[in-house]
């Protein structure tokens, strides 16, 4: 499938993922990038291109909305849309955790 298809599957991607998590709270794109950052401890970050691609993206498909302006920054937060979609992936995260934890297990292996 196309990855341009991900937010039509719900299998999205770590930077889609990433994105709609931190705007659970309204926030500007540096502020995103910065929250993804602490996050995730540093372990996976978003650069300014990839973000912005991937807003737009997000806002076509009505995942997020841009709220007013303030001081030339724009703010985006999720929307009920979006939180669904996300809640939906991280059921299908746990999911793939679940089944790899049992793999694990029947082989004998801690997780």
């Amino acid at each position: 499938m196309a990855r341009n298809d991900v937010l039509q599957t719900g299998e999205l991607t770590d930077t889609y993922y990433y994105i709609l998590l931190a705007l659970v709270e309204a926030r500007h794109g540096y502020l995103i990038m910065k929250t993804i950052e602490e996050l995730t401890k540093g372990s996976f970050t978003v650069g300014p291109a990839s973000m912005y691609t991937s807003i737009k993206k997000l806002l076509s498909a009505g995942m997020i909305e841009q709220l007013e302006e303030e001081k030339d920054k724009k703010t985006y937060i999720i929307t009920e849309q979006g939180i669904s979609l996300l809640k939906n992936d991280i059921k299908r995260r746990e999911e793939m955790i679940q089944q790899a934890k049992t793999i694990f297990s029947q082989k004998g292996e801690d997780f």
